[in-house]
Order: C-alpha cells, then structure tokens, then sequence
C-alpha cells in the first residue's frame, strides 16, 4: 500500500514505520511541525529542530523520503485555543485527544494526497473490523495503551488508520530498535503536552493568563495557609506544587470567581467520590452502548475502573465507578471500554451542568 507515516523523531514512530518498511509497502514519513516554541523564543532553543534532526536520521537509514507539513496555526485554531479557554474557567484539559482527532487524523488527511491509503502512526493501540465496523481496541501493554488520546476518532478516521506497533508492548519495541539500530533507540519518551515540547505547562499559562495573587485556604481548617499565583495553575487532586510545609497537601477544590484554592491533607477519602456526569460526547462506532455495565478511564494510564452507566436525558449520562476518585475535575475526559474494545468518551461535567 502507499501509506503516510507520521514519524515525530521518537523511538515509537520510527519502529512503526521500519515494520512498514519490511512488510514491503510504499512509505512517505512526515513530520507535523506544531511547536510553540516560535512564539516563546525567550526561553531559550526549540527542541522540534532536534526531532527534525532524528526524524531525517530514521528516514535516511530507511531510505524513505520525508515531508515537513505546517500546521501551527490549525493547531492554534482547533487545539491550543480550547486549552486557554479551559484553564481559564477552572477546567482541566486534554488537548492531546484533539491533537489527535482534529491535526493528526484530521487536518493532516486534508493536506496530503488522496493516493494515501492509510495514515500510519507510533500510536499503542489496535483497529479491527468486526460486521462492518471498525473497533478501536487496547495494546496489551496497559501502562502505554493510548485508546484513551484516541477516543474522539471516527468510524472515516480509522477505516485509514494504521498502529504498526499497536500488538506490542514498550519492551518489545525498544529490543526492535536496537535490533533496527535506529537513530532513535536510545531516546527518552516524551512528557506533558504535545505541542508544548519542552516548555513547561505553567510557563504556557503565565505567557496566555499572566499571574493573579489568590489565597491558598485549608478547607478544613479554613485558614488561609499561602498565597498563589492563580486558580488556572491547579487542579483537582494536585499534591505537587504548593510550596507549603507539613504536608502532603492535596488540592480538593477551586473557587474560580474568589481565585481561592483549597487542600487538605487529612481525610482525602472523605473528598473522593464514585459519581459524575459525563457529556459532549463522541462515540466510535456512530452509537451510543447499550450495555449499562462498562469500563472507564478518567486519565490516560493503566488504572480503569468498572462502572454503572445510566443515561439521565440524549446527552447526559450519568457514571458510577466500582471505587472512589480522589481527581475527578471537571473538563478530563470519561472514556469507556467493553472488555478491550475502546467505545469512545465523553467530558466529565461540573457539578451543576
């Protein structure tokens, strides 16, 4: 097949597309150039050069050619502008599901030619047809698996998708890139957002949202413990960060409108709960399950929780987890699983939606 391999310069991508490479197919690797890093200059070099630099190096050793596609502004219209907006009101984002519905699988099928047959990428994950429908299923490496960044694909997105690497665990793939001698076999995954790179979360924030003095507040106490540099650099469940003695010290509630942060650090299991609603939702097949027994992640990563699924009206749906949460927050995505197969997801609500 003639495929398209997103390839970001790290170890993963550059395994999927050697495994493409082998299995006999025609392969152009491009490079999605979506760094901030432009626009905050100030804080020293742009690491996308280095990708660039190990992306060239994998392309090379293969012999596949490579593009580089702008899309920074894409990225700013449709990913980092809904990131801003949720911080602003208290909410916690996750601009990597969008990274990956609306840029990755979505603006970038637009820019390439229609001759691509598949769109290939290091994603963990799995896509197979089952009575004329595609399933997004898990890696079997629960710790990598990221069904959850995918969640918000389309039945259209993944009829073009390829996951090289999805039937893989992180070992396997890194024993392939010694073997491969990849350029990238050495390299340390990624962290934190994508199109930050490396420039630290709260840095994006003080450049967007500046910094506004607010009261750090023992919710049990009630006193006012500190002082912080504004609502928008916390979230619910948050230990790190708050500078404060005697602790741990967990953040369990914001007042958006005061600029008031509460903790606590006794009695956290008081503050957990089992219970949220979720909505905006966005369901793989076309259809919402019917099943009322589910699996849920509330957060990428291997913990998934059983739940109970009730549908309060057409675009509410009401989740009881088999345990108790201490970082629920409205604004993380709710994404739901039958067995190993990925249903989609929906963004948790505040409490008075």
């Amino acid at each position: 097949m003639k495929i398209a391999v997103l390839l970001s310069g790290g170890v993963d991508s550059s395994v999927a597309l050697r495994l493409l490479k082998d299995e006999g197919h025609q392969l152009t690797a491009f490079y999605l150039k979506i760094w901030l890093q432009d626009e905050f200059s100030f804080l020293g070099e742009c690491p996308w050069e280095e990708d660039l630099k190990y992306a060239r190096g994998v392309c090379e050793q293969a012999d596949v050619p490579l593009e580089i596609i702008p899309l920074q502004t894409e990225y700013w219209d449709n990913v980092v502008s809904y990131t801003i907006t949720e911080i602003k009101e208290g909410r916690t984002p996750n601009p990597d599901i969008f990274c990956n519905s609306l840029i990755k699988f979505g603006e970038f099928y637009d820019k390439i030619d229609s001759s691509f047959e598949k769109v290939a990428s290091g994603h963990y994950a799995n896509v197979e047809m089952l009575d004329g429908k595609y399933l997004l299923k898990s890696s079997p490496d629960p710790i990598k698996d990221q069904t959850y960044f995918l969640a918000y694909l389309t039945q259209q997105q993944l009829s073009r998708t390829l996951f090289p690497i999805g039937k893989y665990k992180k070992s396997e793939i890194r024993n392939m890139a010694g073997k491969y001698n990849l350029p990238t076999m050495a390299r340390r995954d990624s962290q934190g957002i994508c199109f930050l790179g490396q420039i630290k979360f709260k840095e994006f924030i003080k450049h967007h949202l500046g910094e506004i003095e607010g009261e750090i507040v023992d919710i049990d106490s009630g006193k006012v413990l500190g002082k912080h540099p504004g609502y928008y650099y916390f979230t619910i469940g948050q230990r790190s960060g708050l500078k404060l003695g005697g602790g741990p010290w967990f953040v369990v509630k914001k007042d958006v409108k005061k600029n008031i942060i509460y903790i606590s650090k006794e009695d956290l299991s008081g503050r957990e709960r089992n219970e949220f609603s979720v909505g905006k939702f966005n369901w793989i097949s076309g259809n919402p399950p019917e099943k009322k027994n589910l699996k849920v992640k509330i957060r990428h990563g291997a913990k998934i929780y059983e739940c109970m699924v009730v549908w309060l009206n057409q675009n509410v749906l009401k989740v009881k987890l088999s345990d108790s949460d201490s970082g629920i927050a409205p604004g993380q995505f709710a994404v739901f699983y039958d067995d190993d197969v990925c249903l989609g997801g929906g963004v948790i609500l505040e409490d008075s939606d």
